[in-house]
């Protein structure tokens, strides 16, 4: 490794390169870029969770001084605006056909959930597109609606969706019922536990944001998003039937995503289509409530989980049947993520062989379901989590000694799990030992002795776990350019969001060419550069990380080969070192830069696709203690500790980073965040941040996080296994756990077992006292 390598390249915690321009105020989001005869957009939305829409009058709205435009769900139909199709991979119950949920970028006969788009007014300024939006008047007839899953699966139910049997979107059944009922008949122990995963709001800082404009027979839409490439597809081959080469997706900035910007929504296709037929630009910029009323929500799922064990501790068999509240419209990646991407990690860490899992995705009248930090994998890892903690309470064992009992080994490896999955490594038992050491776990007791003398309880969770990254799409293109200007131009069709992957790449490039990292720029979110997958599944390094240093890899060689013509050699002559080809044994040489210079195009470029093997299997050990209250129920996280198996970290700052900001948003699942609809009028009732409660700083003082570099991935070139989620995985159960420990040793008994998220005070103090929160 070259010197500059040594202080610039991977493995080391260089200062994100993002950073400057952001801190000073020079980032470049949607919302910062404002074009000639630009309009602006607002959207009316539902009042009702389920009504057929009568009538819509316009007129007020067109007269008004600055509206340019309004549009009607008729009026895109008639225009041959077309909706995003429903979900096609699954089937509905007992193998029928799942229904058809297609969804209007703006509501054509019904209106579903409360927020859905109904009319959207184009005027020339923000303030006469929300009187023109105002302006507006529709004419509801109020149906029935269901928002709570017992509703929604009662008998006679009011239907979302007139061909959904029972309100059933897609139903998958996993594992073996036959066996899976023969271990449970013959188990020394059977652990049962009722579970719900709540429903959450992403919630990123910047909001989805939107600027469309027209030129020259094709439109350019400027978003927020962690998918281009997928925005561009979705709308030209789904909305509008456009060639690809119509429409280009620019994404600069990105103020976080978590999962919810990860697809296209209607206002994307609004715009899209003002800009269109309007020739000019148009921007939208959701407001903060309809960030909680319109962008997709996460989780949502409500189990009945079961375990068998034998006398020993040793798992037989694990079944589980789960509601999946998957909102209005059942869209591939809200029933994809819980029917079969949340299976596919159900047995986590731990030799279980024999599996009987069935999972119902329900229509309601909510906002639709999609990705958030962690996609499947937090509810499955909750689940398993919870079950290990409960049974070794129920045996009489320490909760880490039933987790190592029923841990793959190493030998095992590549290990293949009932769900068909291959783990290519990991040392699950390290890992857990590790951290245990870290947390002082047997130092525990004195620890709770002291909480007692101040009047508090005390607590502890463990959570060993692993995860699977890549977003199933193992492929990722990348250009490199090395410009005669002394500049090294790498584009990436992952996309960056405040996770410093611009900073990670730039490391790798380093690695490869041994230039200083001020020479290497890093270029994401343009599908006229180039169009991939995008950022999701943890697989931005993992994927595209690798991709460049092949990318990179194909460069020097060509370069070399370039070289060789220069100085009269042959490429096998040729050697690099630090940005410059010699002669082996001369002093004959010549700098890459110079060597780019004096191509035709004043370039050496190339273009190149790569792809990994199989899915990384991050894998991580979290503690967490807490203190209770007793007279309040309030909780606070008193310690924090992880080991994490990360394979090998690119920048060891940015991977802490990432775990810990991940772990944060896990305490807020645990502890405070919920969306809440009111059962009978199907209300948003948190659709504020008055209303929603996010964590605060002052929730956890401190992580003690520690990152095992000693298990390399074995799937990809790098060695490197995705952690963008891991974090938020571990601390839910490693928490809730935590928890109910507290409670369990003060006598709460099966009260605190029956506890469900997020644990507010006010529920932590019924539990304690024996009241109904």
């Amino acid at each position: 490794m070259s010197a500059i390598a040594q202080r610039f390249g991977s493995g080391q915690s260089v200062r994100r390169i993002e950073d400057p321009a952001l801190v000073a105020g020079k980032g470049q989001f949607t919302d910062d870029v404002t074009l000639p005869n630009q309009t602006w957009m607002s959207v009316q939305r539902s009042p009702y969770p389920h009504a057929r829409i009568v009538a819509i009058d316009t007129s007020a709205a067109r007269a008004l001084p600055g509206v340019v435009a309004v549009y009607t769900g008729d009026d895109l139909v008639k225009a041959g605006v077309k909706p995003l199709s429903s979900q096609p991979v699954f089937p509905g119950p007992g193998g029928a056909k799942a229904p058809q949920t297609p969804r209007h970028a703006l509501a054509v006969g019904e209106a579903r959930f409360v927020g859905e788009a109904v009319v959207a007014v184009i005027a020339t300024s923000p303030d006469a597109a929300r009187a023109g939006r105002d302006a507006v008047i529709v004419d509801y007839e109020e149906l029935p609606n269901v928002t709570h899953l017992d509703d929604a699966t009662a008998a006679g139910a009011p239907k979302v969706w007139a061909d959904a049997a029972d309100n059933y979107a897609a139903q998958m059944r996993h594992g073996n019922a036959e066996a899976c009922a023969a271990a449970f008949a013959k188990a020394a122990h059977v652990v049962t536990l009722d579970l719900v995963n709540q429903r959450l709001a992403p919630t990123s800082l910047e909001p989805r944001s939107v600027l469309g404009s027209y030129e020259n027979g094709r439109v350019t839409l400027r978003l927020s998003s962690q998918m281009p490439g997928g925005v561009r597809d979705t709308l030209c081959n789904e909305a509008f039937g456009w060639p690809t080469d119509k429409l280009r997706v620019l994404v600069g900035d990105v103020g976080g995503g978590f999962g919810m910007k990860t697809g296209a929504y209607p206002e994307d296709i609004l715009v899209a289509h003002g800009a269109h037929t309007l020739q000019r630009p148009v921007k939208w910029i959701s407001e903060r409530s309809e960030e909680f009323l319109a962008s997709s929500h996460g989780r949502d799922i409500r189990s009945h989980v079961e375990m068998a064990l034998d006398a020993d501790g040793r798992v037989l068999g694990l079944r589980t049947q789960t509601l999946a509240n998957v909102g209005a419209y059942a869209t591939t990646t809200g029933v994809i993520i819980q029917l079969l991407i949340g299976p596919w990690v159900t047995t986590s860490i731990y030799d279980i062989q024999t599996i009987d899992l069935t999972l119902s995705a329900v229509l309601t009248n909510t906002t639709p379901l999609g990705a958030y930090r962690g996609a499947g994998r937090p509810e499955a890892i909750f689940i398993i989590e919870r079950l290990m903690d409960t049974a070794a309470r129920q045996i009489g064992m320490d909760p880490a000694e039933l987790r190592r009992r029923n841990m793959i080994r190493p030998e095992q490896m590549p290990y293949t799990n009932p769900m068909g999955q291959v783990y290519d490594s990991g040392k699950f038992e390290s890992v857990q030992t590790q951290a245990l050491a870290l947390a002082d776990w047997a130092g525990f007791d004195a620890r709770a002795a002291a909480s007692r003398q101040a009047g508090k309880l005390r607590g502890r969770g463990l959570a060993s776990f692993l995860e699977w990254t890549g977003g199933n799409v193992f492929e990722e293109r990348v250009t490199v350019n090395v410009s005669g200007d002394g500049f090294i131009e790498v584009f990436s069709a992952t996309q960056a969001m405040g996770q410093g992957i611009a900073t990670s790449y730039a490391q790798l490039v380093v690695d490869v060419f041994g230039v200083p990292i001020e020479k290497v720029r890093i270029v994401q979110g343009d599908t006229d550069r180039g169009v991939g997958f995008g950022s999701a599944g943890s697989r931005s390094i993992f994927v595209g990380g690798s991709a460049i240093q092949v990318a990179s890899q194909r460069t020097v060689e060509k370069a070399q080969g370039l070289a060789a013509e220069a100085l009269e050699t042959s490429p096998r002559d040729i050697e690099y070192r630090e940005g410059v080809f010699r002669v082996a044994g001369t002093d004959r040489q010549i700098g890459l830069f110079e060597l780019a210079a004096k191509q035709a195009e004043h370039q050496v470029f190339v273009d190149s696709t790569s792809a990994v093997q199989a899915p990384s299997w991050p894998n991580a050990c979290h503690i967490c203690e807490v203190e209770i209250d007793p007279d309040t129920g309030v909780v606070q996280v008193a310690s924090y500790a992880s080991v994490n198996d990360v394979g090998r970290a690119i920048n060891p700052t940015i991977v802490i980073g990432q775990l810990d900001g991940g772990a944060v948003q896990g305490l807020g699942q645990a502890l405070c965040e919920q969306v809440v609809y009111e059962r009978e009028s199907g209300q948003l009732q948190t659709g504020t941040l008055m209303d929603y409660a996010l964590p605060r700083v002052d929730l956890i003082q401190r992580f003690n996080t520690q990152l095992d570099q000693s298990t390399p991935c074995l799937t990809n070139p790098l060695g490197v296994k995705g952690v963008g989620e891991l974090g938020t995985i571990g601390a839910t159960p490693a928490v809730v756990n935590a928890v109910v420990d507290a409670l369990q040793r003060a006598g709460a008994g099966a009260r605190a077992d029956q506890l469900q998220m997020p644990l507010t005070s006010e529920r932590v103090w019924s539990a304690l006292h024996g009241r109904t929160a």
